[in-house]
């Protein structure tokens, strides 16, 4: 199983490649796991990202921990390649669309207009509150909330939270980033993460970590028989049974 995740990594990516991705059933509903780190909802024409952390490089900057600032602009880029591939109708954002209360104010004027272009370029925007961007966003048209149902799905940013009965929930906030187990070896890589009625997207944000399963933050959100991970290789998303994910057991 690592081997394949090694070699993924070592394959070369152009940004006009079509978007892999894997079909995933999620509590009767049919998903689309683009190996971006987005999900798309076919039947509703809805694409889910999360954790955009925009602005991280600049924050890190203030603090004089000074990083390459194109963070937000390799971000908006995919986001924009998405669009382009689904034509979604609307666009949910999970929360923690930007790293810092202030960051909203820290777009680059050419971020600022990419951005706003790609909202106006759907019909319905919806921005998730989420811990580290509890306020809605400056300048940037949308709805801000903090959950939202849309059929029998609940998206919110942090996991765990009441849902109404048969209700699916999907979420951000932890980052989830298995290391995956396989002949005598193992890999990391960011991951869609679900058990059939709950899913946490992996980070969709250019600088953005990952956690890993065997952190306590996941044991009580899955059922252990059914977890899967989708994981996001280089070229393609792999299925993984919770078997083969390191630390979950």
């Amino acid at each position: 199983m690592a081997a394949w995740l090694q070699q993924q990594q070592r394959m070369p990516q152009t940004p006009d490649e079509p978007p892999t991705h894997a079909d995933v059933e999620v509590a009767g509903g049919s998903f689309v796991a683009d190996r971006s780190g987005a999900l798309y909802w076919p039947e509703e024409r809805l694409l889910i990202v999360s954790d955009l952390h925009l602005e991280k490089g600049s924050s890190f900057a203030r603090h004089r921990n000074h990083i390459p600032p194109y963070d937000t602009a390799v971000t908006l880029k995919q986001l924009r390649l998405l669009i382009d591939a689904y034509a979604p109708a609307r666009v949910v954002s999970l929360g923690d669309s930007v790293h810092d209360r202030k960051a909203w104010s820290r777009l680059g004027p050419d971020d600022q207009a990419a951005l706003t272009q790609m909202v106006g370029a759907v019909t319905d925007w919806v921005w998730i509150t989420g811990n580290h961007d509890p306020e809605p966003p400056q300048g940037i048209p949308g709805l801000s909330v903090s959950d939202l149902y849309v059929g029998s799905a609940i998206f919110r940013h942090h996991p765990g939270g009441p849902v109404h009965d048969g209700a699916t929930e999907i979420a951000g906030h932890l980052h989830p980033a298995p290391r995956v187990v396989g002949r005598g070896a193992s890999a990391r890589r960011p991951a869609f993460v679900t058990d059939g009625m709950r899913m946490i997207l992996p980070a969709f944000g250019a600088y953005t970590g990952g956690l890993c399963l065997s952190s306590p933050a996941f044991k009580p959100l899955f059922q252990r028989q059914n977890l899967r991970a989708f994981v996001c290789g280089r070229s393609r998303v792999f299925t993984v049974p919770g078997h083969r994910i390191m630390g979950w057991g």
